[in-house]
Parts: C-alpha cells; sequence; structure tokens
C-alpha cells in the first residue's frame, strides 16, 4: 500500500479479479536537485513512470505516477536536468517502489535466493532469486560505531581451502565486519583503521595475536577461557593415555570391570574356539605402526606429494592418510584411536552369545541388536564376525575379562567437578588416582586451574611452575603454550570477557551457508552476516 505522503494527489483507481493501478501525479510546486541542493520550479518536461507496489489480497498493485523534469538553476551544477522524486515511494531508475523493495530485501536477507523467492511467490510477489540477490549485494554496510570490546573469530568458507574473519561488538553481539582470510595482515589493517578497541577477544591462534600486536598495540587481548579449558582437556587425554597401563592395574585391583552404565563391557570379549584362544591385541605393536606410518606420512607429504599418492605407496586409506597428516605428533593419532567409541562396543557380549550358540545369520542377529538399541549398520555386524566365521563348529562361551574404563570416560571424570561426579564415578577414580601418582597429580593440577578459572584469579598463574615440578609432559606442553601467549592468557583468567558470543556467531554463518548450499561468494554472505534479521 502507499504510505501518506502530503505530495501525492491519486487521480485514479482501476481495480479488477488480478490487479489494481493506481494513476497518480506529484504535486510539489518544486522540486531539489540531488547533485547541488538547489531547489528548482522550472519545469523540463512530463512522463510517467510505472512502479510496483506491495500487493493487495493477493492482487498486484502498480502504480503509473506522472513525473517532471525540473531544469537545475544553479549555473555551476553538472546537472542540467533532474527527475523529481517522492521521498518513501520512489527511488533513481526504480521500477519498484521504496516499501516493496524494502520486503523483498528483507526476505532476501533472511532466506537468501532460492527460499526467498519461494516465500514471496506465495506472498504475492513476483521476483526472482538473481533479484534478491542483487538487492542484498546492494545494502549498505552498517557503521561500526563506537566499539571498545572487539571479538575475532574464524570461519570457513570452504574447508580447507578458504576462510573468513568475523569481528563483533561484544557489547551488543552484533557482527560489525568481515574480512577476508584469517592471517595476521587483514586484522592489523582494520585494527590500524579504528583506534579505539581497548581489548580483543579471540582464541588460542597465533595469526590473530601478531594481528592484534600490530593493528592495535594499545588494546589488551584476551584469550578466550573455553580454549583454555579444552586445550587442557587434550592435555589430559595424552596423559591418560600415556598412564593407561594405570587403569588396567586398577581394574586388576579390584577384581572387577570398571564401567560405567553406558559402557557394558564396551572392549571386545576373548573368543574361545576349538582351536584356542583368539590371540590378543598388542598396543604396544600398534602404537610402533602409528608411529611408523605417521614418519612415512610426514616426509612423503613433505616431498609434496597428495594424499591420493601417499594412501597408495603405503597402502592405506585415503582419510587414514590424511587423519596423520594433520596430526601434530603420532600421540594425536593414537589419542584418537583410544577413546574412539563404536556403535557396536555395547552390544558385543550379546552377539558372541549368539554366535556361540550357533545363530549365524546376520540379517537376524542384526534385527534382534536393533530390538536392543544398536543404530549401526548390518554390514557392520557382517565385518565384526567375519574372522570368526572360518571354524564350523560352535565355539565355546565368549569369555569377558574385566576391562579398564574409555580414555575419554576417564578424562571426563578428571576434567569435572568433583562435587557434581556421581558416588559410582568418584569410587571407581579415586581407584585409579590410588594406582598412579600422576594421574592423581594431573587430577591436582587441573582442580587448581579450574578454580582459578572460575574465580578469575590470573595472578595464580604460578600454576605453570608447579606443574612443571611433576612429570607431566603433555601438561608441559600446555603449560609451555601459556607461557607464549601469558599475556592473553593472565587476562583471559581475570578479566570477564568471553569470545563465545563469537562462537556463537561463527555458529549463525554456518546456518546461512548451508541456507546457501555452501555455494555463496563471501560478498553476498558477508552481507547476510552484516544485516542479520
Amino acid at each position: 500500500m502507499l504510505p501518506h505522503l502530503t505530495d501525492l494527489v491519486i487521480i485514479d483507481v482501476d481495480e479488477d479479479e488480478s490487479a489494481v493501478v493506481i494513476e497518480a501525479a506529484v504535486a510539489a510546486p518544486s522540486a531539489r536537485c540531488p547533485r547541488c541542493g538547489t531547489d528548482s520550479a522550472r519545469v523540463h518536461s512530463r512522463y510517467r513512470r510505472r512502479l510496483t507496489d506491495t500487493p493487495i489480497a493477493s492482487r498486484s498493485v502498480v502504480v503509473r505516477l506522472l513525473v517532471r523534469r525540473f531544469f537545475c538553476v544553479n549555473i555551476a551544477c553538472a546537472a542540467k536536468t533532474f527527475t523529481e522524486q517522492v521521498e518513501g515511494l520512489t527511488r533513481k531508475r526504480s521500477r519498484r517502489t521504496d516499501q516493496l523493495t524494502s520486503m523483498l530485501t528483507a526476505i532476501g536477507s533472511a532466506l537468501a535466493g532460492r527460499a526467498g523467492t519461494r516465500l514471496a511467490r506465495l506472498l504475492g510477489l513476483s521476483t526472482s532469486r538473481d533479484t534478491l540477490l542483487r538487492l542484498i549485494r546492494g545494502l549498505p554496510d552498517p557503521p561500526v560505531g563506537a566499539v571498545t570490546v572487539l571479538g575475532v573469530d574464524d570461519f570457513a568458507i570452504r574447508r580447507g581451502q578458504s576462510y573468513a574473519t568475523v569481528l563483533l561488538d561484544m557489547a551488543t553481539h552484533r557482527p560489525i565486519d568481515v574480512l577476508a582470510g584469517r592471517d595476521a595482515d587483514p586484522l592489523a589493517e582494520w585494527l590500524a583503521a579504528h583506534p579505539q578497541i581497548e581489548v580483543i577477544t579471540r582464541d588460542r591462534a597465533g595469526a590473530y595475536a601478531e594481528g592484534a600486536r600490530r593493528g592495535a598495540p594499545q588494546a589488551t587481548q584476551c584469550a578466550d577461557r573455553w580454549h583454555l579449558w579444552h586445550n587442557l582437556g587434550q592435555a589430559v587425554e595424552k596423559t591418560v593415555i600415556a598412564h593407561r597401563s594405570c587403569l588396567t592395574a586398577a581394574v586388576a585391583a579390584k577384581h572387577e570391570p570398571i564401567v560405567t552404565a553406558s559402557e557394558i563391557t564396551s572392549a571386545t570379549p576373548t573368543l574361545v574356539t576349538e582351536f584356542g584362544p583368539e590371540p590378543e591385541d598388542r598396543p604396544g605393536l600398534l602404537q610402533e605402526r602409528a608411529r611408523e606410518r605417521f614418519d612415512a606420512v610426514k616426509r612423503l607429504h613433505a616431498e609434496g606429494k597428495g594424499l591420493r599418492t601417499i594412501a597408495a605407496e603405503l597402502g592405506i586409506d585415503r582419510k587414514t592418510a590424511r587423519r596423520y597428516a594433520a596430526a601434530t605428533s603420532p600421540d594425536d593419532v593414537i589419542a584418537a584411536a583410544a577413546s574412539r567409541v563404536m556403535l557396536l562396543d555395547e552390544f558385543v557380549p550379546h552377539l558372541l552369545t549368539q554366535w556361540n550358540s550357533g545363530r549365524t545369520d546376520i540379517a537376524v542377529l542384526t534385527a534382534e541388536l536393533r530390538r536392543l538399541g544398536y543404530r549401526g549398520s548390518q554390514r557392520t555386524v557382517y565385518r565384526f564376525l567375519q574372522p570368526y566365521r572360518t571354524g564350523r563348529k560352535p565355539a565355546r562361551p565368549a569369555v569377558v575379562k574385566p576391562v579398564a574404563p574409555k580414555i575419554r570416560t576417564v578424562v571426563a571424570w578428571i576434567m569435572r567437578n568433583p562435587d557434581n561426579l556421581p558416588a559410582d564415578d568418584a569410587g571407581k577414580l579415586s581407584r585409579i588416582l590410588d594406582a598412579c601418582p600422576e594421574l592423581a597429580a594431573t587430577r591436582r593440577h587441573v582442580g587448581a586451574f579450574a578454580v582459578m578459572m572460575r574465580d578469575l584469579r590470573g595472578e595464580r598463574l604460578h600454576w605453570i611452575d608447579l606443574v612443571r615440578t611433576d612429570d607431566l609432559p603433555a601438561l608441559h606442553s600446555f603449560t609451555t603454550g601459556l607461557k607464549h601467549d601469558f599475556a592473553a592468557v593472565t587476562a583471559g583468567l581475570t578479566l570477564p570477557f568471553s569470545n563465545g558470543a563469537t562462537e556463537g556467531a561463527v555458529t549463525r554463518i554456518k546456518a546461512l551457508k548451508r541456507q546457501m548450499y555452501g555455494r555463496a561468494g563471501l560478498d553476498l554472505l558477508r552481507k547476510r552476516v552484516l544485516h542479520p534479521n
């Protein structure tokens, strides 16, 4: 509908079942030159503009507006003539009213191209996806404003290929800019143009630390506490893996499996056949193989060979080669393998019991497991039972040895607040810590760090020296990283600022990417980030 415009005269309204045509004219005695701002009443000529307006009751609305072209009376102005515009209704060279343009822009900003077009058609607005995308790209950047606390984080445009950086005003949690790349230079240039920044919250990325140091030396860098806690958890996981033999020793001392209710005998039972017991796994050999593969993959990757070529030369899967290439040490791969949870683990005892009783139909066994809650595929069950298909006679019942808890379970116990740990889990953790002084020391250091982080007591970072007194290599690496970024870590453990809002903005950006099928260029994605609905 047309807004209330005092300078507009409605001449006639013609309507039928499908459309409404409004004849109108501009009644203002003069108009202002858009270049020099001089008022003019000298009319050069007249012509009609055809403008599409918002629909009425599913009927399209067309405004046939009689406008005038004026002479500019300012002889110094470069414009000799100009056409009058009606504020709130028309724009230069536009065939839509301002209200319709605003509606289409809002639809495009919320839903992008294809989805926005479908919604617009349901509302009676005729448009195309290209039009919506042009409207989004034509949006002006919102003003940055007076930002004193800035949040910085990266996100992937194409994962593994190209990245960008999002900047947030932490006072309003509003995205204020998106920069191409995640290097130090773009951030340093942006910060140099905005010297009012006082605090910068960021993750542990070295590029952002360097960019903030160069572009805003006056600002206080604040490392995000969640990332600090996450990095500590990774160090604890490596420590538990290094001392996983202590977990087995604690189980043997108790003569019972230490497993949680959700981990009912997750380890594979020992199957006893007519040929004798199946050979047990040898973790030492697996670790040695992992280190050999890590060295080989890194060597070939340094020679410039691709992952497919490396996988073919070493006889491994391409995903395995990629996992080794991305790892910083063999322990990273070993940790991931040791903490991996398989869908079939919980149902292994029942499956082997049925197999040993003579039930060997994979489809029947899979259907029975699914009734018990199994969510995996039949192929997984087949691969698990394949080594046992060589013996035709039924085997004797499987013997389930007491097993230690999973690596990640122990890590979760160590990282959790003792006051919130169930009594049963607390007892199991206590037995493990009694059997392993190194894990006991790890739990003590984790508790001290948690209190320091919760109470924002960054002045207690002499905690680093206390960790150094114990033989905990993984924690030593963690503390080395803290020392390299000591000022930002101290600020992160002292100031109340957090990078959580920036992480939330990244999550929203991922939703926008999925909405655009992951094919949006940075220019379009940037506009949608800066103009949220």
